[in-house]
Formats: C-alpha cells, structure tokens, sequence
C-alpha cells in the first residue's frame, strides 16, 4: 500500500462503493467497530456527514461521520487507515467536519474518545477541543472511560 500524505489526498462525500473500504479500516482500527450497515444508513441521513479521505489512486485513506441538529454536532467517528497515520489526514478529515459544522450553523460540536488515546486527544486539543466530561467505562473490548471534548464555534452573524 502506497502511503498518502494529507496534501495528496481529496476529501469528499461517502458513497456506497467506499463502504467495504472503510468498514475494513474500521474493523482494523476499533476494537468494537461499526458495522458495514451503520455505516450505509449514514448515507440515507440528512443530518448527517460521512465524508473520506482519498488517494491519489483512488483508495480510502480514511473517513469521519458527524451528526448535526438544533445547533449542535457530534463527530461519531473518525479513523485512518493504522498504515496511513502521522501523516495529516485525520487533521484534514477532521477539519471537513469543523468546516460542515459551521456551515450548519452548530455552535457547538462534541465528541467521545478514549482517555488512553493520546494521539487522537492531541488532534483534537490542536483543533480547540476542551475536555468537558468523562463516560466511566464507556467503551469495550476493553472497558475504557471517555473523555468528553467540545468545540464551542462562535455563532453565525
């Protein structure tokens, strides 16, 4: 597999031909990943944002999904493909989602992570993201807390 740098790759919207693809970088990525269904129902929700990340050949680097209602969002879930990291592409992912965030006009934009993470709570904490609360035990496979991050975004004029 050719290693795709954050500046050769395009993000864009999920399709149904991108979803072996990603449900394979799930299953690699996530100890207790989605499933290839859950993943196809995000294609079929107006509130929702599925976009990926891909190479130059066309192949999936990685992918985000958030969730946006009555001013607020919530990025469900954001991977890289474990051969493609470190190299700015969950930055970009995670920018898109920003970026559609604000374009929904959220005010404020939430996610979970595990507290063991360091990598994915440095992305985020680069991005502004603020701890504002913990799940005990939310995760599984193993039993992990969460630690709850937001993005305050200021409100549209």
């Amino acid at each position: 597999m050719t290693l795709a740098h954050a500046s050769n790759v395009t993000i864009g919207p999920a399709g149904a031909a991108d979803l072996a693809a990603v449900a394979e970088i799930e299953a690699a990525v996530f100890s207790d990943p989605w499933s290839r269904r859950a993943f196809a129902s995000t294609l079929e929700s107006e509130a929702g944002f599925f976009a990926c990340a891909r190479s130059r050949t066309g192949a999936i680097a990685g992918y985000v999904v958030a969730w946006f209602a009555a001013g607020e969002g919530e990025i469900a879930n954001l991977a890289v493909d474990a051969a493609q990291r470190g190299q700015g592409i969950g930055g970009r992912l995670l920018d898109a989602a920003i970026t559609r965030a604000r374009e929904e006009r959220t005010t404020a934009l939430y996610l979970e992570v595990r507290a063991s993470n360091a990598s994915a709570l440095r992305l985020y904490s680069s991005r502004g993201f603020e701890e504002v609360g913990r799940r005990r035990s939310y995760y599984r496979k193993p039993t992990e807390d969460a630690i709850v991050l937001r993005l305050q975004l200021a409100p549209a004029p």
